[in-house]
């Protein structure tokens, strides 16, 4: 039997599509591409926008369509926040949520028996513990996503994910420690901690992402750890202090900022001021000399004014940030945003994202110039066509160099020598 996984959205959903994929696997499962003839296609969805539910619906209904006689799987966030509209997409023949990712292959046992349509979704419930969810594995080779901590607390105003997660649960380092080991003796060298509100891991627990982190320092076969999203508030001096003493932590945060103004932030419900955001980097980068920072940031949001829209722009001008991905508000039903109403227009949010997508590609484009000159050492993950390599330096900047033998899985000081848009150009291995 064969099964093809297709994912949307963020490191946390792909991470569990490896889970699903061994699992299958183990149960004599052939995984395939999206794109190849399939017994099985499991659409592992995202529901952040609407724009994803709706990449989830269009999937959930192209695969039916050209494979009819398949078996169409729905599972993933979009299924767990809204149940009612994913029991509505009849073309999906077994729905389950993120909560039961681990009933996969029974509810496709049961199918096979019963060829009846299957919705299988439970509520998240407060106190559930962090589902199995350990890989040994990843479909790139040397870098793997490993998902630690799942659920949020936080109820930002505009989020369907407390709905879509449930409140936050933790990896225990004993399970986490077997994990980096076992991906280790299979070869991969970087490890990228993830989770759907990161840096709030072992919340009420005995242990916190500074543990997490010394788990991979600590294992030899281990060349860099880094981390996934994080949120600035739980960035406290303690945790500086703990990242900066792991040697093979690399110091690229990607930190959560949403708005450079202070009154949209209150609306947000975010829990800090565009000034402690700004006091933050600036540690960070006291700390760790080749910092690099990142983050997302949303326009349009709710009763957003020209005025506040510049003052976020210039807030994030100020910052500096290494790369920035921009996107204008989308309502969610559920949140506390939809009930007071969207009063950007659409046309307004798209000239707003358009403007702070330019201003920060300057800013992305100067750093990339700034590194010319420079050498760097890069983990290579990738080949291309005649000879050409590509890995990614600590601050997660991609290089691109040529060389006669196999250099995947070997951290390499290169020079830098040009830069081609989006990724540096080394004519030389040092």
């Amino acid at each position: 039997m064969k099964a093809a996984i297709y994912t949307l959205g963020c490191k946390v959903n792909q991470t569990e599509s490896e889970y699903m994929a061994e699992l299958l696997e183990k149960a004599g499962f052939e995984i395939v591409s999206p794109s190849d003839e399939a017994d099985y296609y499991i659409v592992n969805s995202c529901t952040v926008t609407a724009t994803a539910d709706q990449k989830t619906r269009q999937n959930i209904r192209k695969f039916k369509r050209k494979h009819p006689d398949s078996v169409v799987i729905l599972t993933g966030c979009m299924p767990q926040a809204f149940p009612k509209e994913a029991e509505a997409l009849k073309e999906a023949d077994i729905v389950l949520g993120n909560r039961n990712d681990n009933d996969i292959l029974s509810l496709i046992n049961e199918h096979s028996i019963s060829k009846n349509r299957i919705f299988s979704v439970s509520e998240h419930k407060t106190g559930d513990n962090f589902a199995p969810c350990s890989i040994s594995k990843f479909s790139e080779r040397v870098r793997a996503f490993v998902k630690i901590e799942d659920g949020c607390d936080r109820f930002c105003s505009y989020c369907i994910i407390p709905e879509s997660r449930g409140r936050v649960r933790s990896k225990q380092p004993f399970e986490l420690k077997k994990e980096i080991e076992t991906l280790a003796s299979n070869g991969i060298k970087e490890i990228v901690l993830v989770g759907i509100n990161l840096s709030a891991y072992g919340k009420g627990e005995s242990f916190n992402i500074i543990d997490a982190v010394k788990i991979c320092n600590e294992n030899s076969g281990i060349l860099r750890v880094r981390l996934g999203s994080l949120e600035p508030d739980h960035i406290t001096d303690e945790v500086i202090s703990g990242l900066a003493e792991c040697e093979k932590f690399c110091p690229q945060f990607h930190i959560s900022l949403q708005s450079g103004c202070d009154k949209t932030l209150k609306n947000m419900r975010r829990h800090y001021t565009a000034k402690e955001y700004a006091e933050l980097c600036e540690k960070l980068r006291n700390t760790f000399k080749k910092a690099t920072i990142t983050t997302d940031v949303m326009v349009g949001f709710n009763d957003e004014t020209i005025a506040d829209f510049e003052e976020s722009l210039e807030f994030v001008k100020s910052i500096g940030f290494e790369k920035v991905h921009t996107f204008p508000y989308s309502e969610r039903k559920g949140t506390a945003a939809s009930k007071i109403g969207d009063n950007v227009s659409k046309k307004e949010k798209e000239r707003r994202a358009e403007v702070m997508i330019n201003e920060t590609d300057k800013i992305r484009a100067e750093y990339m110039k700034s590194l010319i000159g420079t050498n760097a050492a890069v983990l290579f993950e990738n080949k291309f066509k005649d000879n050409i390599y590509q890995g990614y330096t600590a601050g997660y900047i991609p290089v691109r160099v040529k060389a006669e033998e196999d250099i995947i899985g070997k951290e390499i000081i290169v020079s830098i020598d040009a830069v081609d848009k989006e990724y540096c150009i080394s004519n030389s291995v040092l």
